[in-house]
Formats: C-alpha cells, structure tokens, sequence
C-alpha cells in the first residue's frame, strides 16, 4: 500500500514581516507625500515627480537595507555558532551546565534530566542546535535570505507607492478628487494587509486590519498636515 506524505504548510515569519515593513512603508511614504504637496497647492508636475522619485529611491534603498540587515544577522549567526561549537569542544562542562538549565526550564529533573543531556551530547549538531536556538536565541538563515529579503521588501515597497500615486494619473486636472481616491485606495490596502497578517498568526482579523489602516493614514495625514501649514506661511 502506498503512503502519500503531506508536508504541513506553514507561513515564513519573515517574509510576511518583510511584506508588511515594504508594502506599509512605501504606501505611508508616498502617501504622505501626495497629500502633502495636494495640500500645499503644488503643481501636478511636481506631484508626480515627486511620487516616482520617491518610488525609485525608497524602493531600491529599502532593498539595499533589507539585504545588508538580513546579512549581518547571517553573519552574526554563523559568529555565534562557531564561539560555541569551540566552547564545545574547550569548555564541555561549562556547555553541559548550560544544557542542564535549559532542561530544567523545560521540567526534567535528576537522573531524567541526566539521561536526556547524555542523549544530546552523543549528537553534536543536535546539541549546537539547541545551543543555538535556546540559549542564543539565534535561528539559522539560509544564504540565499539577504537577495530574497531584498527582493520582497523592494517589490513590496514598489507595490506600496504605485497606489496612491494611481489616481493622479487617470486625474491630471484634479489633483484634490485624486487624494481623496489615494486615502481610500491605500485605506483599502492596509485594512487587507492587516487582515491578511491576522489571517497568517492568531490574531483578530478586524483588530488587526482597523490597527493597519489607522497607524498607515495617520502617518499619511501628518504628511497632508505639514503641506497645510507650509501653504500658509
């Protein structure tokens, strides 16, 4: 009889959190410039200029930010596993009390909690791993992570400024009409990304979608805020 296995399908943290941090950031970013310059009277030109500057220099910055962060935590990873597996070999009872708290945490106790550290350190990965993982606090990133961190969060960010800045194509010769569209276009794209996020961790879908939109447009409004006053100087 043949045997099918399924594989669970799990979302990766990182990726949703690199989603999120692109397509928040550039929709937020752009928005608060658009409505900045609407409120401020500029002209059409300079609000388009403006909007597609903005969406080639954060995006790509926003990439190059990605990458070089997820590498240095890369880095700092594999730093940390060698210090330890050279405190394995230099320091074995030192790493074995180390052991031995973090079973302790986990409940085990007397000749349990002996047996269980013998089992770990007859297997060297699985012990660094635990190391790694509970005493550390560090978790393994693959080397492909920085190119692809980059490219979600660049693509994401792209995706977060065109928009906003959709309407004031199709609206050349109403520029208010178009940042009343944008607030409610990006409206609709935070309340979806933060349902989208609930829908992927444990949280209430609402709470999560009201919770995006609000901190997105509220940034977004300080930006209309700053044009306003600035128009009245």
């Amino acid at each position: 009889m043949a045997h099918r296995k399924q594989m669970e399908q799990h979302a990766r943290p990182t990726l949703l959190s690199d989603f999120i941090l692109g397509g928040q950031d550039g929709l937020v970013n752009v928005l608060g410039i658009l409505l900045g310059l609407v409120a401020a009277h500029a002209a059409y030109q300079l609000i388009i200029i403006a909007g597609l500057s903005a969406l080639a220099a954060e995006s790509l910055a926003m990439a190059a930010v990605a990458y070089t962060s997820t590498d240095s935590r890369r880095k700092l990873f594999e730093a940390e596993q060698e210090r330890e597996q050279r405190e394995m070999r230099e320091v074995p009872e030192l790493e074995r009390e180390e052991v031995r708290v973090i079973l302790r945490r986990w409940g085990y106790e007397g000749a349990d909690l002996e047996d269980m550290l013998r089992r770990i350190e007859s297997k060297p990965r699985a012990w660094l791993d635990l190391m790694m993982a509970f005493e550390l606090n560090l978790s393994t990133i693959p080397p492909n992570a920085p190119r692809r961190s980059a490219l979600v969060v660049g693509s994401s960010t792209l995706l977060g400024h065109i928009i906003p800045l959709l309407p004031f194509f199709f609206l050349r010769a109403q520029t208010v009409t178009a940042a009343y569209i944008a607030v409610a276009l990006s409206a609709v794209t935070l309340l979806l990304i933060g349902w989208y996020e609930a829908r992927v961790t444990i949280g209430s879908l609402w709470k999560s979608a009201v919770r995006m939109a609000v901190i997105g447009l509220g940034a977004g409004f300080a930006g209309f805020l700053i044009g306003h006053f600035v128009s009245m100087l």
